[in-house]
């Protein structure tokens, strides 16, 4: 691990966060919240917001995919999605849901002002929706609008954890860029 170069906890714990939390609107499956927490932990975000009937830590299935990252990544819990939308905005937050939907922008086109302009906001919150019915329809209007994943395939929807990586991958780049200057 020392040949790694990684952190211990508590040196995770104090480490400098990227801008970023990462919201889960009613995620059914464990794994997927899992994975979620060892991806927030690989691009050192914020937190994690777990929102309505999203399983909580600590749970042995949780833990099983997130491999430790529950004691890592700060989380938080939220009876409603809504909730924890109206709480970021309060925190100066820009809001995004990540979702198909008319008007998106897509990921091959976001970058950290497009998603921050409107809102005067340092800091971007991402909200990663149900693995059948997607964000619940009441949180969108909340939003500032919605990132969408190109896909070309027949298949046009991905696993959460598998979008989650996608997007986080891609705001912590953009985080980094303009944290440097590069637009």
């Amino acid at each position: 691990m020392a040949e790694l170069n990684r952190k211990t906890v508590q040196e995770f714990r104090q480490s400098d966060k990227n801008p970023v939390v990462v919201v889960l609107d009613n995620i059914r499956s464990m794994h997927n919240v899992g994975s979620v927490f060892r991806t927030a932990d690989a691009f050192l975000v914020e937190s994690v917001y777990l929102c309505g009937y999203t399983p909580r830590p600590p749970h042995r299935d949780i833990h099983k995919t997130a491999l430790g990252a529950t004691e890592t990544v700060h989380w938080i819990y939220y009876a409603t999605t809504t909730d924890a939308v109206q709480a970021l905005k309060k925190e100066q937050y820009a809001v995004w849901a990540v979702e198909q939907a008319e008007g998106s922008i897509v990921l091959d086109d976001m970058n950290w002002t497009k998603l921050t302009e409107n809102t005067g906001a340092e800091k971007i919150a991402v909200i990663f929706g149900n693995e059948v019915t997607g964000i619940d329809e009441s949180v969108l209007p909340f939003c500032d609008g919605c990132i969408e994943i190109p896909q070309s395939g027949m298949k046009h929807s991905l696993n959460i954890s598998v979008a989650a990586g996608i997007v986080l991958y891609e705001l912590v780049r953009l985080a980094r860029m303009r944290e440097s200057g590069q637009k």
